[in-house]
């Protein structure tokens, strides 16, 4: 799929509007893109209140190029997961407080565990909730041209895979578009919550 430069840019919003309502990107946190084709995607800027974006916080970025002007340094992340999977058309990555929680109530695992629950389904492939889904979970590391090489490599051999947390940072989900990226999204933070509960964390 080919998608032009300000449809992908309107994608990028309605996700960051989306987590800002929920307070999910607090303090300039936070960001999201668009693939537009197999060399290029729509990714907000670096700073300014993800939850606010308007078209001038969206910059044209190569999947595999030099950095831009105005890059965060996360992009670097977005940029792997659409290298390492054609089908991944959109990325969000949030500060949300349960994905937070949930990857420090890791318990030193490598990943987080969510099983026997009927919203699993809102997962892209999974048609009942008698399963279990791991969510990978990575040590946080400000090299994110590391921490992205570590991503590709363990990534790489799990599927289904609609997310990843970063150990006291947050999470990244994905989806073949923006509104499977969405629901993704939705469905973590969830599962995330009634899983704390269920360990006694308040959320």
């Amino acid at each position: 799929m080919v998608i032009d430069f300000d449809t992908a840019a309107l994608g990028v919003m309605r996700m960051a509007h989306h987590a800002g309502l929920r307070d999910w990107v607090p303090a300039t946190s936070g960001n999201f893109s668009v693939r537009m084709d197999n060399l290029h995607c729509a990714v907000t800027a670096t700073g300014g209140d993800k939850g606010q974006v308007t078209m001038e916080g969206i910059i044209l970025a190569p999947i595999d190029g030099p950095a831009p002007e105005r890059q965060s340094a996360e992009a670097e992340l977005h940029y792997v997961l659409y290298r390492l999977d054609a089908s991944i058309g959109a990325v969000a990555h949030v500060h949300a407080m349960p994905a937070v929680l949930a990857s420090l109530t890791a318990q030193g695992k490598d990943h987080v565990r969510l099983e026997g629950l009927e919203l699993l389904k809102a997962f892209a492939g999974l048609k009942t909730h008698e399963t279990a889904l791991d969510v990978p979970v990575f040590e946080n590391d400000q090299d994110m041209i590391r921490l992205g090489r570590i991503a590709k490599e363990r990534l790489a051999g799990i599927r289904p895979c609609w997310g990843f947390l970063i150990a006291g940072h947050g999470l990244y989900a994905w989806g073949p578009d923006v509104t499977t990226a969405l629901r993704h999204l939705d469905a973590f933070d969830y599962l995330f919550r009634l899983t704390l509960k269920l360990k006694g964390v308040p959320v």
